[in-house]
């Protein structure tokens, strides 16, 4: 569902993303919206599934797992019936960050984060190698991972 935002409404959506925290009166104020003409826009966005959450970003290394890696998975066979179960299995290990599923060689990119590289090693082999699906991996080390603070939206945003 492709969702149009106004100007209004794209700059609640960027002031959130750079601080979800950010309390409704000083939302509108940077927005300039009267607080409640806010609150009903920014509960709009929610209803409309423009904005799905809000999350506090972590300090990876200070959870006592400074490496991270991306692991490219390639399964077989590529059906539905393999790709849940897969998905279920990666999002249930603890070192899992994140996972997409892609178009291409690879059909999963599963985004780790461990103690140290005997754990990735272990990771590896222990986890992922030994799931009869898996037919390849790669396992890319991360030595910086960076997130764009706001993702305006595409297209740029109606006016009036």
């Amino acid at each position: 569902m492709r969702s149009v935002l106004d100007a209004v409404d794209a700059a609640i959506v960027r002031e959130l993303q750079n601080d979800a925290r950010l309390p409704n009166k000083d939302l509108a104020a940077r927005v300039n919206l009267a607080p409640s003409t806010c609150l009903v826009r920014h509960r709009a966005l929610r209803e409309r599934g423009v904005l799905t959450g809000y999350r506090a970003e972590v300090d990876l290394a200070a959870l006592g797992r400074p490496v991270q890696a991306m692991i490219a998975v390639r399964v077989r066979p590529h059906t539905r019936a393999i790709v849940q179960p897969f998905i279920d299995f990666a999002l249930g290990l603890p070192e899992t960050v994140s996972l997409a599923h892609v178009a291409g060689p690879d059909d999963f990119l599963v985004h780790v984060a461990v103690a140290d590289t005997t754990h990735l090693q272990r990771l590896v082999l222990d986890s992922f190698t030994t799931r009869k699906e898996v037919a390849q991996l790669q396992t890319h080390l991360v030595f910086e991972h960076v997130r764009k603070g706001a993702v305006p939206p595409a297209g740029g945003v109606l006016d009036g």
